[in-house]
């Protein structure tokens, strides 16, 4: 990767016209604005379908290949809308009022939409998935109850169940492929414009699914489950910085053993699908992929948990045979041990460093810019999982904060997220990517998630009037000055 730098931004913080951030103008306005600013990428968090009973989180997605239709733009699809009752200004979003005024939209579209070549296409194209998980939801919407909780016969595929939901809910299922095809071309469309400004999109792969997704229901192989097809493990880290007692993520763990066998044809069919949705994949947890933290399914916290030994080198090896540029950024934090390293650099991945985790005291901390060893690497002010800038600083210990402006000479002559931007930009990484929130200097108030918790995650949005040409050429200024035009 060239040396340039982009903005971390999730698809649902853009300003949007429901409550939500979108497909519409508001994203092709942002992407003017990365333009205007010297910018390179726009990093985007997984654009697969969410559920409140999971937070709403993109990492805990209903299926590993379908998009999420709260994003798609309703101006786009319906002429002449008028919206009613909806705050542009609110920074949060209501998923539930989201989800309902969407929808209703949505099915007065669907009443009228004529099937045209490119959607019979785009179902070829994706038959592999679309069919099982556009009958997932639509039995899951209408037992209204999640995977675990679902008659026996249906939650493993008795044929005959099957065959009778098929026809019972045949028009649902419709509805939902219907959506599907929607929200991949709104996808598709601002991907190609935002690549013909010059602007490249960066997505992750999560690790893990849900339990509670199409991809389990339909490949139940694939997957640690017991006769009933209830997880033997989840999945989680232990203790670390951002929790005491680790984190349960709550996933079911793979079978990798299956997968090897069939020498990862399903792991490497997500991989492909998910490289036709972005320019470059950031693997999440990467260190997983060498060992994971396997946690006994009923466990409250992640503390009773082991390593267990990942399918490493294998994997990639098969996936370099089917892709021979990948374009990949290995999330690499947390606990790292040399095997996670020697994984990395073998396949010449470019890992990931993260400034607020640098200013401890130690001037041999990894994180600490004068201790880069490599230019092969992306450096992030922070991350959708870290505080803002402006939150860290006024968060952080006097330690914390005499470290920093020691670090950067002692004078702190500019507001402190334009200080981490400078120190960002300025490193001998390849790329440097700084989240929206430290290019506006927002609070805490603006932050995306913190790990650990649930009920206030993944709801902030930009409100509409974020835009200032000063920020803009500011933001170009420094880009320029460091070399990352």
């Amino acid at each position: 990767m060239k040396r340039s730098s982009g903005v971390l931004l999730p698809v649902f913080s853009l300003p949007g016209e429901l409550g939500i951030g979108d497909l519409g103008i508001s994203a092709y306005e942002f992407i003017d604005f990365l333009k205007q600013s010297g910018q390179s990428f726009w990093e985007v968090l997984p654009i697969n379908p969410v559920d409140p009973l999971y937070d709403n989180s993109p990492y805990s997605p209903l299926s590993s290949f379908a998009g999420n239709t709260l994003f798609i733009n309703v101006s786009l699809i319906k002429e002449h809308v008028f919206f009613e009752n909806i705050s542009k200004s609110s920074n949060l979003i209501n998923y539930d009022d989201v989800k309902k005024m969407k929808y209703h939209y949505f099915m007065d579209v669907y009443r009228s939409f004529k099937k045209e070549d490119d959607y019979y296409k785009f179902i070829e194209e994706n038959k592999d998935w679309i069919y099982d998980y556009a009958l997932f939801i639509s039995i899951r919407n209408y037992i209204g109850k999640r995977l675990y909780d679902w008659p026996y016969e249906i939650k493993t595929r008795n044929k005959d169940k099957l065959k009778y939901y098929q026809e019972k809910l045949k028009k649902e299922i419709d509805f939902q492929i219907f959506l599907q095809y929607i929200f991949y071309k709104q996808w598709y469309n601002l991907k190609k414009y935002a690549n013909k400004k010059g602007i490249k999109i960066i997505g992750d792969l999560p690790i893990y699914v849900n339990y509670d997704s199409a991809d389990v229901w339909s490949h139940p192989e694939y997957f640690m489950l017991d006769e009933k097809l209830n997880p033997l493990f989840v999945s989680g880290v232990p203790p670390d910085f951002f929790s005491k007692t680790g984190q349960l993520w709550g996933n079911p763990i793979f079978n990798w053993d299956k997968i090897k066998e069939e020498n990862f044809r399903w792991w490497i069919d997500r991989f492909i699908h998910t490289k036709k949705l972005y320019d470059v994949i950031r693997l999440d947890h990467f260190r997983g992929y060498v060992a994971y933290w396997e946690v006994p399914f009923g466990e409250e916290t992640a503390i009773n948990g082991k390593w267990v030994k990942g399918p490493g080198e294998e994997l990639f090896k098969e996936l370099l045979k089917k892709i021979n540029d990948p374009n990949i950024i290995a999330e690499d934090l947390g606990l790292i041990t040399p095997d996670v390293i020697e994984l990395r650099d073998r396949f010449n991945f470019p890992g990931m460093k993260v400034l607020q985790f640098a200013f401890d005291g130690n001037p041999s901390n990894d994180y600490k810019p004068h201790n880069y060893n490599n230019k092969n690497c992306i450096v992030f002010t922070g991350t959708h999982d870290n505080n803002t800038i402006i939150g860290w600083f006024q968060e952080s210990g006097k330690k914390q904060k005499m470290d920093f402006i020691k670090y950067i000479g002692g004078n702190l002559s500019e507001k402190i997220n334009w200080a981490f931007i400078r120190l960002a930009m300025s490193s001998i990484c390849d790329v440097s990517i700084i989240p929206m929130q430290d290019v506006l200097g927002l609070g805490k108030e603006s932050r995306i998630n913190t790990p650990g918790t649930i009920g206030k995650n993944w709801k902030w949005k930009l409100s509409s009037n974020y835009y200032s040409k000063s920020i803009s050429k500011r933001l170009l200024e420094y880009t320029e000055t460091y070399g990352r035009i």
